[in-house]
């Protein structure tokens, strides 16, 4: 199957369209279309302009009201836009109907995630990942593809039953190929779980958090490599890991894809091959964004993605990076929100990965929590003074 995002040179144009309830704050809705312009960003699209829509519920034909629709159909034709990218997931038919209403290309949450993982994959796991999720979200749409896929052809004239046609025959060539990659993904995982039982005499310790928070930068600090470390969402949608050793004590420690709000459930099953370096880990470096205004609800978006993962209960440090970005007191920021969020533990370590702020505390830190892993996995280790 094609990609549906332009291969052309010039930067496309896009709005950005969201619907909030009546009781959401002003301040939480620009978070929101935030981190979607972000997003888009990062696939190289330029955001003119942002629509809101307060509403009770999903219009079932529009998702947005007819109202908005035709407002947003007469800015498209105005200003020439070539993509409307929607805050949520929109079923097939709304897909169908918004592409007739708004004559240009319509882009959902999913799709719009899907195609940066996809331009952003590296390795062959996360590409065979990326691709077996696309397909799943491509299966029930085809419909509304087709007439996009067919202007992508050129035009070629088939009719609707030649369409038809057609439809049916990317349904078996996608079945098909969902088959073909989730084999492939066995033998992949089927290799990685000879690899992790050859490291379970080792510490394993894994960095998460929510997309951009620093992750890769504290990686290549605590580590001395080079991972790419970028100003994006989704810089990197690989695992990487990589060996550490401090005060003699090795340990392999990890960074994984950033967890956003919103993210595709398919697309969580598709990497869950990939969290198992998270799943397996016997600590997590929770890193945390202290500048974000809305840093809380990130927390709470990995707490629960990590719930979903069955990893929420594991030992967990939680680093407060860029607090060269931070207004106030990191240390005031924490009396006055993190105990009550963390029902009492105000443990957390404040640092600028970027201005390698306190990273001595953060190793100190970190190797102590790693020494009482690891002497349950060799007890006699203090009766030695060297490893």
């Amino acid at each position: 199957m094609e990609h549906f995002i332009s291969t052309k040179n010039k930067t496309e144009q896009a709005v950005l369209i969201a619907i909030v309830s009546y009781n959401q704050p002003a301040e939480r809705t620009q978070e929101y279309l935030d981190e979607l312009e972000f997003l888009a960003k990062t696939l190289g699209v330029n955001t003119k302009r942002s629509f809101v829509q307060k509403i009770d519920k999903p219009d079932p034909k529009y998702f947005v009201g007819k109202g908005k629709v035709e407002e947003v159909a007469e800015y498209v034709k105005a200003n020439d836009i070539e993509l409307a990218i929607f805050d949520d997931d929109l079923s097939p038919s709304q897909l169908r109907n918004l592409e007739r209403a708004l004559k240009c290309r319509i882009y959902d949450r999913s799709l719009l995630i899907l195609e940066i993982f996809l331009s952003r994959a590296q390795t062959s796991q996360a590409k065979t990942q990326v691709e077996l999720a696309r397909y799943q979200y491509l299966m029930p749409r085809l419909t509304r593809m087709w007439t996009h896929l067919e202007r992508q052809r050129g035009g070629t004239g088939t009719r609707g039953g030649a369409g038809e046609k057609e439809i049916e025959t990317d349904r078996r060539v996608i079945r098909n190929q969902i088959s073909v990659l989730k084999k492939r993904l066995e033998k992949i995982d089927k290799q990685n779980v000879t690899q992790r039982k050859a490291r379970s005499n080792i510490v394993r310790v894994s960095l998460v958090g929510y997309t951009n928070v620093g992750k890769s930068t504290l990686m290549n600090l605590l580590t001395k490599s080079t991972v790419l470390a970028e100003d994006k969402l989704f810089a990197t949608v690989d695992a990487t890991v990589r060996k550490v050793v401090i005060d003699h004590i090795p340990f392999l420690l990890s960074d994984t894809v950033g967890f956003i709000r919103k993210l595709p459930h398919h697309l969580i099953e598709s990497f869950k091959s990939t969290l198992n370096e998270v799943i397996e880990s016997d600590i997590l470096l929770h890193v945390v964004d202290v500048s974000h205004p809305a840093y809380h609800d990130q927390i709470e978006v990995v707490q629960n993605t990590l719930s979903e993962l069955g990893a929420a209960d594991k030992p967990t440090i939680f680093i407060y990076n860029k607090i060269d970005q931070l207004k106030s007191d990191p240390e005031v920021e924490m009396e006055n929100a993190d105990k009550k969020l963390f029902n009492g533990d105000s443990d957390g370590i404040y640092i600028s990965a970027k201005h390698r702020t306190n990273i001595r505390e953060l190793r100190e830190r970190l190797i102590r929590e790693v020494k009482k892993k690891h002497y349950t996995i060799f007890p006699n280790y203090l009766k030695n003074e060297t490893y």
